[in-house]
């Protein structure tokens, strides 16, 4: 495959991801970019986002009925999603790599990594409710 052409738009959503951690929605991108990129469309925030995402340069996630997020933030770590409105929140905790051990016991392929997403209400939507 030939080296990827250099595209400062891919370069910019890159950059704002990486500078963010509120894990926000292509529109949000799409919209914040908007100002500095008159030009720039939301299809092509869209076709970048799943370039990046393809490239590992970014991780994509699905929050179930709400819009995908995007997260710049490549170091191993773990989310919470809110049932309620989607949002996405790092988790800072302890290790939990004992899981590959646990799911290689029943598994007779090579399992070489884990990806887990934690579910359930925010705050905010918690004291909405009350």
């Amino acid at each position: 495959m030939p080296p990827l052409k250099y595209s400062k738009q891919r370069e910019a959503i890159k950059n704002f991801l990486i500078c963010r951690q509120d894990h926000p929605t292509a529109d949000t991108i799409y919209t914040a970019l908007r100002e500095d990129y008159p030009n720039l469309s939301l299809g092509t925030v869209y076709r970048n986002l799943s370039l990046l995402s393809d490239l590992g340069e970014i991780a994509k996630i699905s929050t179930g009925d709400g819009p995908d997020r995007f997260d710049g933030n490549m170091t191993k770590h773990h989310h919470f999603i809110c049932t309620c409105c989607h949002q996405v929140n790092d988790l800072n905790m302890d290790s939990i790599d004992f899981i590959m051990e646990t799911a290689s016991k029943n598994f007779d392929g090579h399992i070489e990594s884990y990806l887990v997403n934690f579910y359930g209400i925010c705050r905010n939507c918690l004291e909405k409710k009350h």
